[in-house]
């Protein structure tokens, strides 16, 4: 079995960090986790700097990419004006996110549900690029709480036109059972974790056995939400690796590459990162 991971770190890892690294810095990282053999890397948001500062000159970041043969190049967009921005970057993949929840929405994208909705429909119809829909907060809301499977299903289900569908866990709050009943009932071709209540590693079992075959995940577990109180990091990549690996799942990563590619996440940003693999090393250890 062989399954992909998208690395979101240089989008969702960095957005919550409280300062905002230069272009060069965040394209740096981008091609040290190519280097790594990522098979997809989430490079950009083309989101107003103003709301997201972390996120500024994102067309800057992929001007400084180094592109690697095998390594797909994705950004991600909250609306019209969004995909433009990221088309005309010249990136390889579109990653439209809407919230499953009204409140989350009107929050993080300054759009009703409904509104988000048709924008990327609209996406969908026209876009030349790959287009990916996430359902963010698919399993809780900060602002609604426990959100409706059904509300979720016909969401994935209005929007099937897209190439994949990915069930997001913003904010932390699902359970194996719940992810594994989700995939299976909508189809996800992907999964979208946070790991802020000690679930990530579970749930992503759990959606594996269920199906998807696309899991989004951040190096050194970097991550989170300005508009999501209290959310912690995405998955770590490289624990997810390990995981993965361990239980004969191929990624096709390298795993030195990207515990490396962490340690240096860690000088830079002076802080200890969530995850575990880069601090304890691959077994058997390293050195």
């Amino acid at each position: 079995m062989r399954v992909t991971i998208c690395d979101v770190g240089p989008r969702d890892g960095l957005q919550n960090e409280p300062e905002t690294l230069p272009a060069s810095v965040r394209a740096e990282l981008v091609n040290r986790l190519a280097k790594a053999r990522a098979p997809r890397i989430e490079a950009a948001s083309f989101v107003r700097p103003d709301a997201v500062p972390q996120m500024a000159d994102a067309e800057a970041v992929v001007q400084g990419i180094a592109r690697r043969e095998g390594t797909e190049y994705s950004g991600l967009a909250l609306n019209a004006k969004g995909y433009e921005r990221l088309a005309a970057a010249g990136l390889d993949r579109v990653n439209f996110t809407l919230a499953a929840t009204d409140s989350f929405s009107r929050r993080n994208a300054n759009q009703s549900r409904e509104e988000a909705r048709v924008a990327a429909a609209d996406v969908i119809a026209r876009s030349q690029l790959p287009v990916t829909v996430t359902i963010s907060v698919a399993f809780g809301c900060p602002f609604e709480g426990r959100v409706d499977p059904d509300v979720v299903a016909a969401l994935a289900e209005s929007l099937s036109a897209a190439d994949e569908i990915v069930l997001a866990d913003t904010i932390g709050v699902a359970t194996p059972r719940q992810v594994r009943a989700l995939v299976e009932r909508t189809q996800a071709f992907g999964v979208h974790l946070h790991n802020t209540r000690n679930t990530g590693y579970a749930n992503a079992s759990a959606a594996l056995e269920a199906g998807a075959q696309l899991f989004d995940a951040s190096c050194g577990g970097l991550g989170g939400c300005p508009y999501a109180p209290r959310a912690t990091g995405n998955i770590a990549t490289e624990d997810l690796v390990y995981l993965f690996e361990g239980d004969g799942v191929e990624t096709g990563i390298d795993l030195d590459a990207l515990v490396a590619t962490s340690e240096w996440l860690e000088s830079l940003l002076g802080r200890r990162l969530e995850g575990y693999v880069y601090r304890a090393g691959p077994f058997p250890a390293r050195g």
